[in-house]
């Protein structure tokens, strides 16, 4: 063991070589955790934490309701399977003229849809509308509609447990009754739940009459003097932490969430094939264990054990992949309290800014937009007031902003005094409520505040970070076209004197999506405008490394001059069972800089912006090698990425120069947008 762990260091030397000259330094160029749990952590446990045949299960008291999580909550040997104890809101039954303005104005849906020439829209959205007319009329009928409707679409192979009572069958049921389930709203449900019986309708076109309250400055105002002093900045995403998993369980399960007791392999439902280690496995979340070690790994590599880091973004994504019936909202509430104060007692002095991910919220991925009206309009504020009290109670934002939070679906923003603007934003671009009048871009308001809030940021010559969830562009698979296509056209007009940098997660991969002006028609590098960095995950799930990175950033632009990430190799943790003297190690995997800018004619403290980074895309179609470079990072150089070659190569370029689901969906190839396969 000792002798592995050696030659790791020296492979990671290897790479490290470029970051050792950079102007800000960093710690060690590999970090193994210890092998046993550091109990300090905690002030009390369920179980005995240093037992390495189960995970710890820390006893959480919830700084804002004072509630202490029982047991049962996590017990990964009596996993819950259906929630009852919490409210699944119905809509309110509709009275007679409702119903009657309802059809007409369907009926007049319907016989102007020209879509009605496919059969197999033509029926789906047919279906629809009874869907529609039974949760206006029968709401309490909705959930058992929703279950008929799964099976005759073959959606899934638990209908009853994914769209009954007590899962998505109520929010399935306000969607039908507030849905033009006849036009555009009926076609995308078609298209992207019900087995794309409706071809994808085109973006819808984009009216910014009266959007902004001024236009875009010409000229613009002189570029910030880059200072020379350098912050260190921490980006985290997607934790997926477990508190179910279980230690020797089946980590090559057919379905659902592996390490999990309660999941098997079919093929061999009595006998282990591959018992889920401690630290964790490609098809599993993170246990606790492996997020223990991560941020004791993170502040010695980053060279920030007495400093701390300047800040730190956090893009979403704290719960794991339990499935509906196994959720609840005391389940979300102890992961946030449990992971935000692994966090302050972890990474020093420095705020986190976090944004909401799609996991983070009960019934999972689901928003309500306020345009609902009544208390459907506030059936998640339980959550927005867990998650901006727990912001404020850790002391990473101000009450001003933890106001804004409650009242902007978890989204805010800072005003420093040190000239940057962290905006963080509710980037559930495709969660089922997004469905109801979906042809409008901004139904939630999400991209209101965004702008009112840039514009505000313009007028005080203030720099902006933009922190999100779910990415905007990439391969057209996440973000929703009109909410992506409105949010390209807010970064254009205020890029690149207010924005500086944007960052999402949600994909658990190292990408990179570059916006350009007037809606990316022309691709070069002096329209090359923003950049958003998607960050890599702590989670394994699926087939990927755990990793994480910091940024250099300038302390006067708030611009990034280099970026450096680092990755633990999960194929080496089941031999980590076997001894409890190390743990999991993590090596440094590269700069930024260093990996893609050798052929790039750039000053040393020149930034990373997007035009550096269309530069890097011209070299990748000149060299295809680089795009494999690109292409084994994006999985954090895990042993079951499979290679990119043929059409591949043009796709990753197309998908780093699309900022929206729109222009990936219009320019690229299809297919090749994520690592995972195995």
């Amino acid at each position: 063991m000792t002798r592995y762990v050696r030659l790791l260091v020296i492979a990671g030397a290897c790479v490290y070589a470029s970051a050792q000259s950079a102007q800000l330094p960093l710690g060690p160029s590999t970090f193994t955790a210890p092998g046993t749990f550091p109990t300090s952590l905690y002030k009390a446990y369920y179980n005995n934490p240093t037992a390495t045949s189960a995970q710890p299960q820390p006893v959480i008291l919830d700084p804002v309701s004072h509630k202490i999580y029982p047991f049962s909550l996590t017990n990964p040997e009596r996993i819950p399977q259906s929630n009852t104890q919490d409210p699944h809101i119905l809509p309110p039954p509709a009275s007679d003229a409702l119903l009657l303005q309802n059809a007409i104005s369907q009926i007049t849906a319907l016989a102007a849809n020209p879509v009605f020439a496919n059969s197999t829209c033509a029926l789906c959205q047919a279906t629809l509308e009874v869907a529609k007319f039974l949760a206006l009329a029968a709401p309490t009928q909705g959930p058992a509609f929703a279950v008929a409707l799964c099976t005759q679409f073959k959606l899934s192979s638990t209908c009853a447990a994914t769209y009954g009572p007590t899962a998505l069958g109520a929010v399935l049921t306000q969607v039908f009754a507030n849905a033009d389930v006849g036009g555009y709203d009926g076609q995308m449900i078609c298209q992207n739940f019900l087995g794309g019986a409706c071809a994808m309708p085109p973006t819808s076109q984009l009216d910014l009459t009266g959007w902004f309250a001024k236009p875009k400055p010409n000229p613009l105002p002189p570029p910030k003097k880059p200072s020379g002093e350098r912050l260190k900045v921490l980006h985290l995403s997607d934790f997926h932490i477990d508190p179910r998993y279980a230690t020797g369980a089946e980590a090559n399960c057919t379905s659902g969430l592996c390490c999990r007791a309660n999941n098997f392999n079919t093929l061999s439902p009595n006998t282990t094939l591959s018992a889920a280690p401690r630290f964790g496995a490609f098809k599993c979340d993170t246990p606790l264990s492996l997020a223990a070690a991560a941020l004791e790994a993170i502040p010695v590599l980053a060279g920030t054990e007495k400093t701390g880091f300047a800040l730190t973004v956090y893009t979403g994504d704290l719960v794991a992949h339990d499935s509906e019936p196994q959720l609840s909202r005391d389940y979300i509430l102890y992961t946030e309290t449990l992971v935000y104060d692994l966090f302050k007692r972890t990474l020093g002095s420095g705020p986190v800014y976090a944004a909401l991910g799609n996991h983070d919220s009960y019934n999972q991925a689901q928003d309500a937009t306020h345009s609902l009206g009544g208390q459907l309009a506030q059936q998640f504020s339980w959550n927005y007031d867990h998650v901006a009290a727990l912001w404020q109670y850790e002391d990473w934002i101000p009450e001003s902003a933890a106001n804004l939070a409650r009242a902007h679906y978890a989204g805010y923003a800072v005003e420093r005094k040190d000239g940057l603007r962290i905006i963080t934003l509710n980037t559930d671009f495709a969660n089922w409520f997004n469905y109801v009048n979906l042809s409008h871009p901004d139904t939630s308001g999400m991209l209101r505040f965004l702008t009112d809030e840039l514009q505000a940021a313009e007028d005080a010559g203030d720099r902006a970070w933009i922190v999100g969830h779910v990415l905007s562009g990439w391969d057209g698979t996440n973000g929703l076209e009109n909410p992506t296509d409105l949010f390209y056209q807010i970064v254009d007009r205020f890029s690149p004197h207010v924005i500086a940098n944007i960052f999402f997660g949600h994909t658990h991969e190292d990408q990179l999506s570059i916006f350009y002006a007037n809606n990316g028609t022309s691709i070069a590098a002096d329209t090359a405008l923003a950049t958003a960095w998607m960050g890599p995950s702590i989670t394994p799930l699926t087939n990927l490394n755990s990793g994480f990175r910091v940024y250099e950033v300038d302390s006067a632009t708030f611009d990034i001059v280099d970026a450096h990430t680092w990755r633990s190799d999960v194929s080496s943790y089941p031999a980590l069972d076997a001894q409890t003297q190390f743990g999991p190690t993590y090596v440094y995997e590269y700069s930024t800089r260093a990996a893609y800018g050798a052929d790039i004619p750039w000053g040393a403290n020149d930034s990373l912006n997007a035009t550096w980074w269309h530069h890097v895309t011209e070299q990748m179609e000149a060299n295809s090698a680089l795009v494999t470079t690109f292409h084994g990072f994006q999985g954090k150089q895990s042993v079951r990425t499979q290679p990119c070659t043929g059409d591949c190569i043009e796709a990753k370029i197309c998908y780093m120069r699309s900022g929206s689901s729109t222009l990936s969906i219009q320019n690229c190839p299809r297919g090749f947008g994520s690592v995972q396969g195995g």
